[in-house]
């Protein structure tokens, strides 16, 4: 029996393939991947851009400024789509590659889908060394695009037009499964890109892809039920997982009706609403007292859809030694952290399995009560921190209580690196499930405005909330980049910016000192500089204006209010900077396992490390 082929270069079925893929989201049938972010080079401009091309209007590219930033555009897009579609970047070899390394890791640490393709080498190696190519004396094979292998879940180089057949779906199954998703790398030859090859027309059939919901072993949801059942003071920590599982509803009934109350993980925050009856508060370092008095005295922790990251755990001071842990989650590498007695499958699907093998059981009945008071408490703290004074600065807590004050429903808060994580966190009151994005698996200085980017992408088409992104960010990360500001006026998807100047690196001046160490190299006027009595600040509001965006500077709370009303009726990208106090915190409460030099001429040193040796005696290790 014959079969049908079509004639195309690699390049060419890489594009006609990846058009061809479906999936659905809250029933209605799109494309999997929703576009491509590219920069063009002589890696991918010949061949892989005369594809795409073609196809503009069915996948549409659109031109990054910086290949890490569209990257981590396509990571913001892809959270806020909760993993259930997905974006492309393409770069060409060499340096641009290599950009997206770090939005590779990004991607990598948070379980986030991302398709990277990137040019690379000749395969014949006739024309040595290329233009930016590194060469290895020992070993030709290796190139940059190797760099990749430590921060994807699939790798692949594409050394014959034929590969792509059983490449590509690979890469799409890896991405899309629930227990190993993560970013997929595809480097392409300039000399394999260019080949053509009969291609198998059933290869280009038109696919719909669902995220499959693996079932957990029944033996282990038993188990669990049978622990939980001789709990006094459980706790259920919320993470990521629940919110990409769409399990967030599940979770939250469970709970009301077994009387347990909820915290949550920094990526799982928003997964409940902030006056959710059984809502707790954050957990961990940059967590709630509410939350973090729970988990210490909790006797059995349900951590669903959660990889247990030190910010969560205190660096595993944050719970009793006699503490039992039961997760429930798809991947059985998380699954099985800390002895937990480890359900494997999805939160969902784990969540009501568990929930039928608990019967009648609920937690003794004042248990839920007492958190809410707990976390009252917590809320009275929030509001003594954010309501605002006569300080000539502004705080973070009162900026941010300020821009969640204004926040729409459906607006999604978007932070990642410095001081803003731990502001936000306890202190951004979420009013809609999945409106708050804390990128702090990787603390990616530079995610926040390109996620804003990709955010305001996903809010259109199914899935989205249709708000518009909000970011915040301190004057450090604004610098390290910013120039996807510019991309979202040429492109449309508008977004607020808040940019707090608080003069440099604060957060991590903050624990320099508290560690002992002089400030040093962090805030502006502790840098090498030719006047440290007075630093130049950068005019955010004016540069942001130089990139097409509407921008206003604020010198009070009140300027800042009516800033984010004009910005509202704004019909593009607007940037707001307000001066901030580099020295005034919410407190936390948990500790963190941090290096701290074992000698020192420092007295303040020695002191810090008597401290961080406390701390260590305090951790769970190997129970």
């Amino acid at each position: 029996m014959e079969h049908s082929t079509i004639r195309l270069t690699m390049a060419q079925a890489v594009v006609r393939w990846l058009t061809a893929q479906m999936t659905e989201i809250e029933g209605q049938r799109v494309p999997l991947f929703a576009g491509v972010f590219g920069i063009f080079g002589h890696g991918n401009v010949t061949c892989l851009s005369e594809a795409l091309e073609a196809v503009q209007d069915q996948l549409p590219t659109w031109r990054g400024q910086n290949e890490q930033s569209m990257a981590l555009a396509a990571i913001g897009f892809a959270k806020a789509k909760r993993r259930r579609q997905i974006m492309i970047a393409t770069s060409s070899i060499g340096p641009g590659a290599l950009n997206m390394v770090t939005a590779a890791g990004t991607a990598h640490a948070n379980r986030l889908p991302v398709l990277l393709i990137a040019g690379d080498t000749f395969t014949n190696r006739l024309p040595d060394p290329v233009l930016q190519q590194v060469e290895h004396y020992s070993n030709p094979t290796i190139t940059v695009n190797d760099a990749f292998k430590a921060v994807t879940r699939y790798w692949d180089r594409i050394t014959h037009p034929a590969q792509i057949i059983q490449s590509l779906p690979q890469a799409v199954g890896a991405m899309l499964d629930p227990a190993d998703c993560g970013p997929a790398f595809i480097g392409l030859p300039q000399d394999t890109q260019e080949l053509a090859f009969d291609y198998p027309v059933e290869f280009f059939e038109e696919s719909t892809w669902s995220i499959p919901r693996p079932r957990p072993d029944r033996k282990a949801v038993a188990e669990a039920a049978a622990l939980l059942k001789t709990a006094k003071k459980p706790l259920i920590i919320s993470g990521g997982g629940v919110r990409y599982s769409g399990a967030e509803g599940a979770v939250a009934r469970f709970a009301a009706e077994r009387g347990i109350p909820v915290v949550e993980t920094i990526a799982g925050k928003g997964g409940l609403t902030h006056h959710h009856p059984v809502h707790a508060g954050p957990i961990g370092i940059i967590g709630s007292t509410s939350a973090n008095a729970l988990a210490a005295e909790a006797d059995v922790i349900l951590a669903i859809g959660t990889r247990l990251q030190d910010f969560t755990t205190g660096s595993w001071t944050a719970f009793s030694r006699d503490a039992r842990f039961i997760s429930i989650n798809a991947a059985r590498f998380d699954a099985m952290k800390h002895r937990s007695l480890a359900v494997v499958g999805d939160a969902l699907e784990g969540v009501d399995e568990l929930d039928s093998a608990l019967g009648a059981w609920k937690a003794p009945a004042g248990h839920l009560p007492y958190a809410k008071e707990l976390f009252a408490d917590w809320d009275k703290l929030l509001d003594d921190h954010q309501t605002p004074t006569n300080a000539p600065v502004p705080t973070y807590a009162q900026v941010v209580n300020v821009v969640n004050n204004a926040a729409e429903e459906k607006d999604t808060l978007i932070a990642a690196a410095g001081g803003i994580p731990g502001e936000v966190a306890k202190g951004w009151r979420v009013k809609a499930p999945n409106s708050f994005d804390l990128e702090f698996g990787f603390s990616c200085m530079g995610y926040e405005i390109a996620a804003g980017w990709g955010c305001a992408m996903a809010q259109e088409g199914p899935g989205g909330l249709g708000g518009t992104p909000i970011v915040m960010l301190g004057d450090g990360t604004y610098m390290m980049m910013n120039s996807d500001i510019y991309s979202t006026v040429l492109s449309g998807h508008k977004m607020i910016v808040v940019v707090c100047d608080n003069g440099g690196y604060a957060v991590i001046s903050r624990l320099q000192q508290f560690k002992g160490v002089p400030g040093f190299n962090n805030l502006l006027k502790d840098c090498r500089i030719t006047d440290k009595a007075n630093p130049l600040h950068v005019d955010f509001a004016k540069h942001a204006e130089s990139m097409g965006a509407a921008a206003r500077r604020c010198e009070s709370l009140a300027d800042l209010e009516a800033a984010l009303e004009w910005a509202k009726d704004n019909d593009r990208t607007t940037v707001i900077t307000i001066v901030t106090d580099a020295y005034s915190w919410v407190p936390g409460d948990a500790d963190w396992d941090v290096g701290v030099p074992e000698i020192s001429d420092r007295e303040t040193v020695n002191k810090a490390r008597e401290s961080q040796i406390a701390i260590r005696a305090k951790q769970r290790v190997g129970v």
